[in-house]
């Protein structure tokens, strides 16, 4: 969770560096990303619910007021019923993800992947586009939900956005990056995604060839597995041995089990049991930061209503167009023709076309994971 957020409605609350893409990286430093939409799925389930379980659960959220903190300096707002939502993974270094991530608890949270998602004009389709965390950007000036203004910054990575000035700064960066406003913010830390995908029962995948990854503590053989909390943490970290062993491949991998784990919530069966229905809800809500105006369980569960016809069929998932830096190749830089291509296609509520991301840098960790 970003330390500028607030509790939800309803109940009180607590108060970058990159590495070589070949050498071991700090287990607490793999983000994720996919609970954002797990969680969706499982609010949408959720909205029958009986009263009490709305105030429970509409006091386990916690919000950040986007719009206070960037006031009206901001591409313009689209109002033609596509929605672009920036999702973020947090890896705080204290309480549960501590443990699970390791290293030292030092207060601070950090994000290494994003997903810009556009939900196109009726909801029925999606475009999500990741954003490499060693990207080389110029951050812009910003400031955070605490009232602090943090200087520009040129050819910095693309992940100091958020350790600098948290969701704000990061969503201020996005929309100075591809001239498309967010309209949503969602971020999710990984202790809560590990305890998720135990209650959803685990997330089906095959995979083509075998993954042995000492650094994210993941051994699967080639086949399909049902991936418990625990492997399904350590596939989404896991960049060594596979693909050119980056953190493009990494993405790849995230992005497959993103589509396994949206075919997963849309097939469980919740209903038959009112108890996994409450367990899934509670740790779905626990686990995500929204902006402000998703900030209540009635805001979610009719953003949600608007993504339950999305299938993984329907979601056209990219990488935003990089390649290695010619200088430092533990690096990469936006391929600006390239990236424009798809920041018109999502601002005209358009298809990617495949010519935006042909011939760019991949990880070549395609194909290894299917669902």
């Amino acid at each position: 969770m970003s330390p500028e957020s607030t509790p939800g409605p309803g109940i009180s609350g607590p108060g970058s560096k990159a590495t070589s893409r070949h050498r071991p990286r700090g287990a607490g430093r793999r983000a994720l990303l996919v609970t954002a939409w797990t969680a969706a799925g499982i609010l949408v389930l959720g909205g029958t619910g009986v009263g009490y379980l709305y105030v429970k659960l509409n006091g386990n959220l916690r919000t950040v007021d986007i719009n206070q903190a960037l006031g009206g300096d901001r591409p313009v707002k689209v109002d033609d019923g596509s929605e672009n939502v920036l999702v973020l993974g947090s890896d705080t270094r204290s309480g549960a993800n501590r443990k699970l991530g390791g290293g030292a608890d030092d207060g601070s949270a950090r994000s290494d992947t994003a997903m810009i998602v556009h939900v196109y004009k009726g909801h029925r389709r999606a475009a999500v586009v990741s954003v490499p965390r060693d990207t080389l950007i110029d951050r812009p000036s910003c400031t955070d939900a605490r009232g602090t203004t943090h200087a520009a910054a040129r050819d910095v990575m693309f992940n100091s956005a958020y350790s600098t000035g948290g969701a704000a700064c990061a969503v201020k960066t996005v929309e100075s990056m591809t001239g498309i406003r967010m309209d949503h913010y969602l971020e999710v830390d990984f202790s809560g995604f590990q305890k998720l995908i135990d209650e959803l029962g685990g997330v089906q995948v095959t995979t083509t060839k075998a993954i042995d990854d000492r650094e994210s503590h993941l051994d699967l053989k080639a086949g399909t597995h049902t991936l418990d909390g625990e492997q399904a943490l350590g596939l989404v970290r896991t960049r060594h041995g596979v693909g050119d062993g980056s953190d493009l491949g990494r993405i790849q991998l995230q992005q497959a089990f993103v589509k396994a784990l949206v075919n997963q919530v849309r097939q469980v069966g919740v209903f038959t049991s009112p108890r996994k229905l409450y367990d899934l809800a509670d740790t779905g809500t626990k686990t995500i930061t929204t902006d402000s105006d998703l900030g209540s369980v009635n805001s979610l569960i009719d953003f949600a209503n608007g993504l339950k016809s999305i299938a993984a069929k329907d979601m056209r998932m990219v990488t935003m167009p990089v390649e290695y830096d010619p200088s430092n190749p533990n690096r990469v830089i936006v391929v600006e023709a390239k990236a424009k291509q798809v920041w018109a296609a999502l601002k005209n509520d358009r298809p990617i076309p495949a010519s935006a991301t042909k011939g760019t840098a991949t990880g070549q960790a395609k194909g290894v994971v299917t669902s």
